[in-house]
């Protein structure tokens, strides 16, 4: 796994870039500007881009749709002290992969990049509440009205798996499609609930009760 790092303050910088090291993990660059940053992820095409949320130049959601806007599609996993569930869901609709706590466990969070590497999206579990109670359209500003109904049947087999927590390649082998065809899928199906990320049509399914332990 290849991870780069942009984060302006230098101690936690320096120390996260020596504990990934430590535990294996190739670290292509550990930047604290966000130009530098966003000019490293074009040099390095890194596996995945831990990024601050809050820096002096710039936003970590600034440096995030600036990633984007350029076509650099690698997962970006937000590393921030804030739980607000704000800042949590506007980084998934900008189109992060992770939402991680600065506090969590070392181990907590080489499994998180591992699970976004692989192709899920990881929220600090000490968040699932939040947002979860946002998907639902309780959090302030927040409007996402599910729409089951117009769901078709692959659609919502493909939204179970989804809520499982499985990737595209993993519901692709076991419903014995391609991968790009369960990406469509799942396209479309985050267009009929009118949500922004994965995690969001999860939630939904789950609070919802869509048969998610059932197959």
């Amino acid at each position: 796994m290849r991870v780069l790092l942009i984060d302006d303050h230098a101690l936690f910088r320096i120390g996260l870039r020596e504990l990934l090291e430590r535990r294996g993990i190739e670290v292509v660059g550990a930047v604290g500007e966000c130009d530098e940053g966003i000019r490293r992820v074009t040099e390095t095409a890194p596996d995945v881009v831990l990024l601050d949320m809050r820096m002096p130049k710039a936003s970590g959601l600034d440096v995030l749709r600036r990633l984007r806007a350029a076509e650099q599609t690698m997962p970006v996993a937000m590393l921030t002290t804030s739980d607000e569930e704000r800042d949590l869901i506007e980084s998934l609709q900008v189109g992060a992969q992770g939402y991680l706590l600065k506090d969590m466990e070392p181990d907590e969070l080489i499994s998180a990049l591992e699970q976004i590497v692989a192709g899920h999206t990881v929220v600090a579990k000490e968040l699932t509440g939040t947002l979860a109670k946002a998907v639902k359209g309780d959090a302030a500003g927040v409007e996402l009205k599910p729409a089951f109904s117009a769901l078709t049947p692959r659609e919502l087999q493909i939204l179970r798996h989804v809520a499982k927590g499985k990737s595209n390649k993993g519901i692709a082998r076991e419903l014995g499609i391609s991968d790009g065809t369960v990406k469509l899928h799942v396209k479309a199906i985050l267009r009929k609930l009118n949500v922004h990320s994965r995690v969001e049509a999860a939630v939904i399914a789950v609070e919802e009760d869509l048969g998610v332990r059932r197959d």
